[in-house]
């Protein structure tokens, strides 16, 4: 890992109007928060007809005195706020406060949720050089993580520190709070309001057409008519600041609705040639286009963000099996931004490419009704490019990819995440090292079943799939697979059977088969060299022996 930079930030400072908020509850309840040393971390405050109100903090959740809410309390609440919305959101006039309300069958307010809103200025230092760039910036993150006060933060310096043309996209008034008159934490910027949620994609066309934005800025990018305009806003030269349903960029590229925001996902199919050459399956996914924002956040929490400053390249290379780095960005207590290098791998969501295939050879179909050419009979055709040697075989070796039958996948990618484990979960048995099965799904799964015996797959069946009962099987995959990975970058020497087969299937798949090349092993023994050809054959190769006494070796060449 490369070694952390450090950058300096501002102070933050949090501006929270939570008098505001408290002037419109209860008097019961503004009372008992009011002599709460702990109010500024209050995250909502919950009112539910016939029981007592709570009130949130991160992590926990207090009761507020011991009277239950009544109808009346509610009614006394809603009097003092807007209007609701379409969404059932509304606020207290120049605040960031939202009340979100439930209501029974009739329409009648039952509930009330008054959740604290907050303008915090510094955060933006995390990404300030990602604006400078002028591209469009995509955020990420669960709910609560603080997406909505980062892009309330970055409109105010884009339009006041950048002096930019900023238009708010600002749905249920979350961004700039309740009123005709923003919240000047979002600066000089300018604020469009939506009347209902489903016309987010109307008024964002619309302020690309009316107002001349140099950047916009919208929240919640949550179904493919705002995708698709984002798109359209894209190509048309204007800055997107936005946030979108998603812990990470592999839900955007999983989601089909949202993952035109990262370039989108179309299905491929390649030539006998050209899958063959990058050792996939005819039938591939790709990126589509150019993603429509080139640069990504991921906010993991309120002083930890992953940055991608490249998508269309972190895209490209999760399709095709390979892990995104991205940036992670630090906040510490002494307001310093931290800058290192990510070693956190994603799980991929298609087959490895070429050169990171498993490293446990794969039982094939006995060959053809041709045979190979005895050792020693084959020559080198003039036109054939020189043989490549086994030492340009350095690529590191994948991880054992696991198939799971009747176990879900999410529980089995979260053992291997906890426990960091060499372990790629995959969605087909032909994709697979391994498979990994609970018992009762085995017996009704005989076709399942009779494909792995046919692939010549493993199969561990396991009682249950709980947490525990999936570690233990998990680590006990890794450690059988564990000599292949240990080989797969090693020089075998002397008449070390097991390497010199391993250096044989590596050279085969990533030189023969992936690029058309014939490859020369070492030298090595009679005995082993037999072996080397059969393994060979059963890839459909043939292969001779050349050079005298103790440097005779085995050539591979292309089919």
């Amino acid at each position: 890992m490369s070694s952390p930079e450090l950058q300096t930030s501002p102070p933050q400072r949090v501006t929270d109007d939570l008098d505001r908020l408290l002037a419109v509850l209860p008097a019961a309840v503004a009372q008992t928060l009011v002599a709460d040393p702990v109010r500024e971390s209050l995250l909502e405050v919950v009112l539910d007809l016939g029981r007592v109100p709570e009130a949130r903090y991160p992590g926990r959740a207090v009761n507020l005195g011991q009277v239950p809410v009544e109808r009346a309390d509610l009614a006394a609440v809603v009097q003092q706020l807007g209007d609701f919305g379409g969404d059932n959101r509304a606020g207290i006039e120049r605040t960031l406060h939202r009340i979100s309300a439930i209501r029974n069958r009739r329409g009648d307010i039952v509930g009330l949720t008054c959740r604290v809103g907050r303008a915090v200025f510094g955060t933006v230092a995390m990404v300030r050089d990602l604006l400078d760039s002028g591209a469009s910036l995509l955020l990420m993150g669960r709910p609560g993580v603080g997406k909505t006060t980062a892009l309330r933060e970055i409109a105010r310096v884009l339009a006041d520190d950048l002096a930019k043309r900023v238009v708010v996209i600002d749905t249920s008034n979350e961004i700039a709070g309740d009123g005709d008159i923003p919240h000047p934490a979002i600066g000089r910027a300018r604020r469009m309001q939506v009347a209902r949620p489903e016309l987010q994609h109307q008024v964002m066309i619309e302020a690309v057409e009316n107002h001349m934005p140099e950047v916009i800025v919208i929240d919640e990018i949550g179904t493919e008519l705002e995708a698709q305009a984002a798109r359209t806003i894209a190509e048309r030269g204007v800055m997107l600041v936005a946030t979108a349903h998603g812990n990470a960029l592999a839900n955007l590229i999983k989601n089909p609705t949202l993952s035109d925001l990262v370039g989108g996902i179309q299905s491929v199919t390649l030539g006998d040639e050209e899958a063959r050459r990058r050792r996939t399956q005819k039938t591939v996914l790709e990126r589509a286009a150019e993603p429509t924002f080139p640069l990504a956040v991921e906010m993991h929490s309120r002083s930890r963000w992953l940055v991608h400053a490249d998508v269309a390249a972190t895209v490209d290379a999760l399709l095709r099996g390979q892990q995104a780095r991205p940036q992670v960005r630090e906040l510490t207590a002494d307001g310093q931004v931290r800058l290192e290098d990510s070693r956190v791998s994603v799980m991929p969501l298609v087959p490895p490419a070429a050169g990171l295939r498993r490293q446990v050879p794969r039982p094939l179909p006995a060959p053809g009704s041709a045979p190979p050419p005895a050792a020693g009979s084959a020559s080198l055709p003039a036109s054939t490019p020189p043989p490549a040697t086994i030492g340009q075989l350095t690529e590191p070796p994948a991880p054992l990819r696991v198939y799971s039958v009747g176990i879900s996948r999410g529980a089995l990618e979260q053992v291997v995440r906890a426990r960091q484990l060499p372990v790629q979960v995959v969605g087909s048995v032909e994709l697979a090292d391994v498979v990994l099965s609970v018992r009762q799904q085995l017996g009704r799964d005989p076709h399942m079943r009779r494909q792995a015996q046919e692939l010549g797959l493993p199969i561990l069946v396991i009682k249950s799939a709980g947490p525990p009962q999936l570690q233990r099987a998990l680590e006990r995959l890794v450690q059988r697979h564990r000599p292949a990975l240990e080989l797969a970058d090693a020089r075998a020497d002397g008449d070390d059977a097991l390497a010199a087969l391993e250096e044989c299937r590596l050279a085969v798949e990533r030189v023969v088969l992936a690029q058309g090349q014939p490859v020369e092993l070492l030298p090595r023994s009679a005995a082993v060299r037999l072996q080397q050809a059969e393994l060979a054959e059963r890839y459909r190769l043939r292969s001779a022996e050349f050079g005298h006494g103790d440097q005779r070796r085995l050539r591979v060449f292309p089919a």
